[in-house]
């Protein structure tokens, strides 16, 4: 087994979240990852820290403080104005060296996954993709990370007793944002970054951020299977009498019938809504992971022994292309009561 670059006799009992931030805003994911750490850090009686790693980000110390950290390292140079893999994975890396924390989390998105496995092939450690929960086992300090297996209901319980950091990177919306916040006060470390232009092989000539749905954080969830076979617009229709949003299942996104980031469940986004409709889906666990933290879920579908119906609050037993239809006009004649 190959020795990680630092082990647990050197480390520090420090959980580290990175977190990442566009145009000025700290994202969801690293709100999500400092409230369950503060939870994990409450347990353990370890501390929790915040990385922020860009240019001129001084300004999001005070809400990651606020977000539950007892400290915020910033690591602030022009050259890191953009990610870049490269640039950001030398500082962090070094970073990492210096404060030898015993676990580093990260958020499985396109940065989060890039800079991660980066850093754990650099590391010689171990990194466990994708988690749907995080727990510390108090009597050996090792994280077991919760990871849903591809088909069958499988969720392994993966630990790295041995190599530091424990590595992982987080699922965004399967943790929520602590609220009610009590009011902390913590060090904000400015780490002194040492870059220059050699050692960044790649260069930002234009960024163009998309303009996508997050579902992760919407209120009310319409998602569509196989079941409806392709006819969206109905489901759109009903969220927006609702104000909410529309996703699927991966069928229907193979199928070319809606946007892929529209995807809910184990290969696509997790979603924690106040309400999920599930119309013509038949519940197969890959799915469920992405809706398990529902507040209510009512399910629609023609089969009266679909494997949704175990996962749902409300079942309704019937063709959704006959549903749908009534439903909307209920809506209709009570949009009064429908926005409030």
């Amino acid at each position: 087994m190959v020795k990680s670059i630092y082990g647990v006799e050197e480390e520090s009992k420090i959980i580290l979240v990175y977190i990442e931030h566009t145009k000025g805003k700290i994202e969801n994911v690293s709100l999500e990852m400092l409230s369950k750490g503060r939870e994990l850090a409450d347990q353990t009686g370890w501390e929790l820290k915040g990385l922020v790693v860009g240019y001129d980000v001084d300004s999001l110390a005070t809400a990651v403080l606020e977000n539950g950290a007892d400290g915020v390292i910033l690591a602030n140079h022009w050259l890191l104005e953009n990610f870049t893999v490269d640039a950001y994975s030398h500082v962090v890396y070094s970073i990492l060296l210096d404060l030898k924390p015993s676990i580093f989390l990260l958020g499985a998105t396109a940065n989060g996954r890039d800079l991660a496995g980066r850093l754990a092939v650099r590391l010689r450690t171990g990194l466990n993709a994708d988690c749907t929960d995080l727990n510390i086992n108090l009597d050996t300090g090792v994280l077991v990370c919760e990871v849903s297996g591809f088909g069958s209901g499988i969720l392994a319980m993966i630990e790295a007793p041995i190599h530091r950091p424990q590595m992982a990177t987080v699922r965004p919306g399967v943790f929520s944002i602590q609220e009610n916040r009590l009011a902390r006060s913590g060090e904000v470390y400015a780490y002194k970054v040492e870059l220059n232009k050699d050692q960044i092989q790649t260069r930002i000539i234009e960024q163009i951020i998309a303009e996508e749905v997050d579902l992760t954080s919407v209120p009310v969830l319409v998602a569509g299977g196989r079941g409806v076979s392709g006819n969206f617009e109905a489901l759109y229709r009903l969220a927006e009498l609702l104000g909410g949003e529309v996703g699927a299942t991966r069928p229907p996104v193979d199928d070319g019938y809606i946007e892929r980031e529209r995807q809910i469940g184990q290969t696509g986004v997790v979603c924690s809504p106040q309400l999920a409709i599930c119309c013509g889906i038949s519940g197969a666990f890959h799915f469920v992971v992405g809706i398990e933290k529902a507040d209510i879920v009512i399910s629609i579908n023609s089969d009266p022994d679909a494997p949704i119906f175990e996962f749902s609050d409300y079942c309704v037993v019937g063709n959704v292309d006959s549903v749908l239809p009534a439903l909307e006009e209920v809506l209709l004649a009570n949009k009064e009561v429908v926005y409030g």
